[in-house]
């Protein structure tokens, strides 16, 4: 028993004492005077929350006085004084256990590997997260998975919000090919468009045209130049992503809807859609075309066909740790004496990119 217990309780007890040495007439009025405060309180008060000591006082209180007085006296019902003193009583004779009755609480990183399986897999349910579970030698009940991803606030499986774009665009990134517009500003201030492609899954760049006047007809003839150059490789690829601009027309999508892939359209103004195009016209613009000036569309086109060579056969990219497009694997050589291995520098684009490799 702690010792604000035993201070409170000593302090009832002196209180008692100075009421029995007092006259019948004074105790008489302070108990009017204590019953009508309880009243008061009673009314401005809707529930009265007792400390550990005041349910032990008043518990030990209840058996001095008649069942029938208990109303009248105590701010409780009855019902609650009697489960005070049972419970008074079970801790005066129940002993402590040396270990808590019933399953041990389920381990932290267990709880952060279930929600981390809710998070990475929208579809799974409680149950076929316990079996992913089980597989990986964690025993654990399906009402626990349950009750983990409830006080978290995860929703059951079939009510979890569909994919984002980004996950749509991990998932299916081998099958993704998109396309967006890039414009270039020539020396004499004259606007050229540039339509490129770029498949998700390798990154692989191909620039399909260059014109000051883009139409309708000549971004479907390059789609039709594009699915002749591809050939084959056109049939691993399911989605085209593009924006909703009105040169991309209905014969355009028709030249891929004819190789069974699907259009994607992009939200209005969501750039983040498209991301990955968006992305290459920032590399373009970065590594070439803000270094250089631009004279006309052939220069343009010249300029934009060096790179592409540069980008899929040696830019390295971290999404495919560190391979180029068009590599599958890189080479794996010893650390060697770079004294005795010459490494060559191979400008490209006026020494504006370099490209390394290993002298003959």
């Amino acid at each position: 028993m702690s010792l604000r217990v035993i201070s409170f309780l000593l302090g009832r007890l002196l209180a008692v004492l100075a009421l029995c040495v007092r006259d019948e007439v004074a105790k008489d009025a302070e108990l009017l005077v204590l019953r009508h405060e309880v009243a008061v309180l009673r009314r401005q008060v809707p529930r009265v929350r007792y400390e550990p000591a005041d349910r032990l006082w008043l518990a030990a209180l209840s058996r001095l006085l008649p069942r029938r007085r208990w109303t009248q006296v105590f701010a409780v019902t009855p019902a609650t004084l009697l489960r005070w003193h049972r419970r008074l009583v079970a801790r005066r004779w129940t002993y402590p256990a040396k270990r808590r009755p019933g399953r041990p609480p389920t381990h932290g990183a267990l709880r952060e590997l279930i929600l981390r399986m809710a998070a990475e897999n929208p579809t799974w349910g409680h149950r076929r997260i316990q079996g992913e579970l089980a597989i990986l030698g964690y025993q654990i009940a399906h009402s626990t998975v349950w009750e983990i991803l409830t006080k978290a606030g995860v929703d059951p499986a079939p009510r979890r919000s569909g994919p984002s774009w980004q996950e749509f665009l991990t998932a299916q990134a081998t099958q993704l090919i998109a396309c967006d517009f890039l414009h270039v500003d020539t020396v004499l201030l004259r606007r050229i468009y540039v339509l490129i492609f770029v498949e998700h899954g390798t990154r692989r760049l191909h620039i399909a045209g260059a014109t000051a006047n883009p139409t309708g007809d000549w971004v479907t003839q390059q789609a039709r130049n594009l699915a002749l150059h591809l050939n084959k490789r056109l049939k691993s690829l399911a989605f085209l992503i593009r924006d909703r601009d009105s040169k991309f027309t209905t014969a355009f999508d028709d030249v891929f809807a004819s190789e069974g892939i699907r259009i994607l359209k992009s939200p209005p103004q969501a750039p983040r859609a498209n991301a990955v195009c968006e992305r290459m016209i920032g590399t373009l613009r970065r590594e070439i075309l803000d270094r250089m000036l631009v004279v006309n569309t052939r220069h343009l086109l010249a300029l934009l066909a060096i790179y592409a060579e540069h980008y899929n056969q040696h830019r390295p990219h971290q999404s495919r740790q560190q391979r180029p497009p068009d590599t599958t694997t890189l080479p794996i050589r010893p650390v060697a004496d770079l004294d005795a291995h010459r490494i060559r520098r191979q400008p490209i684009q006026g020494s504006s990119i370099n490209e390394y490799q290993h002298a003959a």
